[in-house]
């Protein structure tokens, strides 16, 4: 299908992209890597009237140090989240995640700013951005506003991105001490996309017990989230194979699991807590090398 009519602008920096959205009255759409707006434009579930490319904006580009935060711009592409050796120093996890997204071309076109914005229930990033307290700093005209994860993300392809803002950048937190982290993904043999995906963290303490734990879980639910239940189950316990699993079992509970043609809600729960005892598995094993 072709897509309804529409003005195209490029902007050179952010003040202009930022001008351009504001001019538009809340019409235009941002144009990025283009693999999430493009193909509903042409199926006509979007039909903004102007498209504004910010692929060329430096300002949201770059990925940095920041205490004990990694900084990285909305516009870094998939591509350069799984080869960053940053990346892999600081928030492994990001990029075994950002590898499992699509195939070589999409993520060498698509982006992380793009990803979360389209909040597609079943992406990888999300579950990375659950597990590592992603922050996402959203700049308009009216200045710079700064969103947790878990508030920006309001539901299936819905967020708190308002009409003239534009995803500057995002945080995670970084890895430090005896930590280890892992994703573990069951995709849809078809698209690729997550039936269910689990990203995990882990410290351990100078006794071996946990001493932290954070697990994101995506295509799961409408929305990827955090299981909390599992985190609570571990930490100051020795993570020994009987306390993965009982600490796995909590993995759905709580969530409001979907259901479709390929995976029923059972089937999901059960992928839940599979995907779940896995990811700590090989994340604790990787605390226990460090």
């Amino acid at each position: 299908m072709f897509p309804a009519a529409f003005e195209y602008q490029r902007a050179a920096t952010l003040p202009e992209a930022l001008r351009m959205l504001a001019a538009s009255g809340g019409e235009a759409k941002v144009l990025a890597g283009g693999h999430s707006i493009l193909p509903m434009m042409k199926l006509r579930l979007a039909t903004p009237q102007n498209l504004v490319d910010i692929g060329r904006v430096p300002e949201l580009k770059g990925i940095r140090l920041e205490g004990n935060r990694l900084v990285v711009g909305a516009l870094t592409t998939h591509r350069e989240l799984e080869t960053s050796e940053m990346v892999a120093r600081h928030c492994p996890v990001l990029a075994r995640a950002a590898s499992e997204v699509g195939d070589v071309q999409v993520r060498n076109r698509g982006t992380l700013g793009g990803n979360l914005a389209h909040a597609d229930p079943a992406s990888d990033l999300p579950a990375v951005a659950q597990a590592m307290e992603a922050v996402l700093k959203l700049a308009s005209p009216r200045g710079i506003r700064e969103v947790a994860i878990g508030d920006f993300i309001l539901g299936p392809l819905v967020t708190d991105l308002q009409g003239d803002e534009i995803i500057q950048e995002i945080s995670f937190a970084t890895v430090s001490g005896r930590s280890g982290s892992a994703y573990a993904k069951f995709a849809h043999p078809a698209s690729g996309y997550a039936v269910v995906a689990v990203a995990a963290v882990v410290t351990l303490g100078a006794d071996g017990s946990c001493q932290a734990a954070r697990v994101g879980v995506t295509g799961a639910s409408s929305t990827a989230y955090r299981a909390t239940g599992v985190e609570q189950a571990l930490v100051g316990r020795r993570p020994d194979a009987p306390v993965l699993e009982q600490a796995a079992a909590h993995a759905a509970e709580g969530a409001d699991l979907m259901a479709d043609l390929f995976a029923s809600e059972a089937y999901r729960g059960h992928l839940c807590r599979v995907m779940t005892h896995r990811a700590l598995k090989e994340a604790v094993g990787e605390a226990m090398g460090r």
